[in-house]
This record gives structure tokens, sequence and C-alpha cells, in this order.
């Protein structure tokens, strides 16, 4: 990935941090190619990279304070040096193209939206997480960026989740879905009601009605849209009944010799359906709505997961999604005026 900044990786955000982020970073330079600065703390870093011999590949920038896990989104003030607050920095002065971190939710969504600023015309920003359908993933968002909103933010979701699934999955002309309690128009309470009204007049977008919790991963559309708080629900429902699927899938499977012959030969299928279940295969979520590429991991991510997520940032800088995003919401409310 030559000719662009490297991915500012916040070293101290995340259940693991630093052991399994700096070795995440050193897979993400030695294996995938994409250039990496750490951020955080010189000395455990430091040991971090000479136990993998990379410490003349990866650069380090100080970062005095962290924001620790447990901590909310009052921690972007209250840390203003902190790690993730520095590697947004090193975005808005052009030295690195995105940041990653697995550290705090709130923390890392308040820390950019302070450090990055909206893009203009951006009422909220909403964490946009690709969910595993077929033939292509299904945006989901928001997942937990804004948990009440106003039926007008919703639209805009919608527009920030079309751009998204336009630029980074490739989708000409993406579906739009409303995840609500019911197919029809009028379920749902008065933030959804009035929400499907105005995604159902929204220029631009092609909005194909309700949808429901069983249809997130039915692909029957390309973007589901809610609040941040429904959607983060939803979201870690389906983490845990995947993981509990699999629980018993392996227990059935190891349950006699039969079993573990028929396992041993679908053992590579098996792999597959895991790889492509698995939430950490995807590396992590985007940050949307601001004015740089801000990608979240999963906090407790380990080193193959951290990889993807800066693999992940890398290609969406690349593929200008920040400016796509931003053009699609501009020429949304421009067409939005010409109506009124």
């Amino acid at each position: 990935m030559d000719g662009i900044p490297p991915v500012a990786l916040d070293a101290m955000g995340g259940d693991n941090a630093p052991g399994e982020v700096v070795a995440g970073a050193v897979r993400a330079v030695r294996d995938l190619g994409v250039p990496v600065v750490l951020v955080g703390a010189p000395p455990a870093l430091t040991e971090e990279l000479d136990r993998h011999g990379a410490g003349s590949e990866i650069p380090i920038v100080r970062a005095e304070e962290t924001i620790a896990m447990d901590e909310g989104a009052l921690a972007s003030l209250r840390r203003p040096r902190s790690s993730i607050a520095i590697a947004c920095h090193l975005v808005r002065r052009g030295d690195a193209c995105a940041v990653v971190s697995a550290g705090s939710t709130a923390g890392v969504v308040a820390t950019a939206k302070l450090r990055l600023r909206a893009q203009p015309g951006v009422l909220r920003p909403a964490i946009a997480v690709p969910l595993p359908t077929r033939p292509h993933p299904t945006v989901l968002l928001d997942a937990g960026a804004t948990a009440d909103v106003k039926p007008e933010t919703l639209v805009q979701f919608a527009q920030l989740g079309a751009a998204y699934a336009e630029t980074a999955l490739g989708v000409p002309a993406p579906r739009v879905g409303l995840l609500t309690i019911g197919g029809e128009p009028g379920k749902g309470n008065k933030l959804v009601k009035r929400a499907h009204e105005l995604l159902d007049a929204a220029p631009g977008l092609d909005f194909t009605g309700n949808v429901e919790g069983h249809d997130l991963l039915n692909g029957v559309v390309d973007v589901i849209v809610t609040d941040g708080f429904t959607g983060n629900v939803a979201l870690k429902t389906m983490e845990g009944s995947v993981r509990y699927a699999f629980g018993e899938l392996r227990a059935t499977l190891d349950g006699g010799r039969l079993a573990r012959l028929g396992t041993l030969l679908q053992r590579g299928r098996l792999r597959e359906l895991r790889r492509r279940l698995d939430p950490e295969a995807y590396g992590g979520a985007a940050l949307l709505g601001l004015n740089g590429t801000v990608v979240i991991a999963h906090g407790s991510s380990r080193a193959g997961s951290v990889a993807a997520a800066c693999a992940l940032a890398a290609t969406l800088a690349r593929q200008g999604t920040v400016a796509r995003v931003g053009e699609r919401v501009t020429s949304s409310a421009q067409k939005q005026h010409r109506r009124w």
C-alpha cells in the first residue's frame, strides 16, 4: 500500500493492550504490507516490539495518557493527551491516513468527534458494522455511537450507510431497510414511524421499507438503519447467538466416533463457516461522518483482528471513503432543499 501515510494505531486501547495490539501491528506491516505507527507509552511499546524483533520497523509516537476500557465519553475531555487523542491529531495533521483503536467505544467516539469534527451537514456520527451475509456483507448502523436520535438522524444514517456500501463493498445501488418490529409501514414507535415517512421520501435512497430482527443475516437489504442503542443490542445478541450455536455444534460433532469422522471430512467447510461468521475476521467497524477515517476494533481483539482492522482502515483511506460520504451527504441535502 505504497503512497499513503501510515495508520495511527492506538496501542494502549483494548483488553489485551499493548501486547496483542503490537503483535497485530507487526502482522499488519509484515504480512499485509500496511504501514503503521504506534501511539502510546514508548517504554512498554519498545519492549513489545523488541519481543517480535521489529524495533526498527514500526515507529512510536508518545502519548502520556490512556483512556481505560471502563471510561465513558467524558474521558475525552479529562485526558486530552490520551493515545486515541494523539492518534486523531496525527490524522488531522496529515501524518496518518486513519485511526484504529480497540479502546472504549464511548471514549473513541467522543474523542474522534472532538478532534476530527463532523463533516459538513452531518448531524451525528454512526458506527457501521458489516454483517456476514451473502453475496456481500450487509451494513448495520448505528451500532453504538449515538443512542438517542431524531427521525432526521436516521435518514442521514441511511445516507452514510449507502455511501459506505458503495465505496467499501462495491454495491452500486444499495437497498436500505429500517430495523423495527414489523414489516408493515405502521409498525414501530414514534421515532421509527416518522423515520419511515422521511426515508420513503428521501431523494437518492433506494428505501425498501422495514426489516425485522430475523432479517439481519438474510441479505434482504444492503444497509440496515437503526439508532445506536437498538443496533448495539441487536449486534451483541447476534454475536452471542453465533458463539452459542458454534459451541453446541462443537459439542455435537465431538459426541461420537462417526460424528468426529464427519467433522474430519467437513473440516475445510466448517473452518470457512467459522471464519465467515467470526466478527473479528472483519477487523472492526467504521465510524462514519467525521473528517477522518476511524476504525473501532472489538475490545477483546487479538493480533489477527488488530491486523485486519489496520488493513481495513488503510483500504478505506485509500478508497476515499470519507470524501464519498461527505459528497453523498451534501448531495442529499441539496436535493432535499430543491424539493422544499
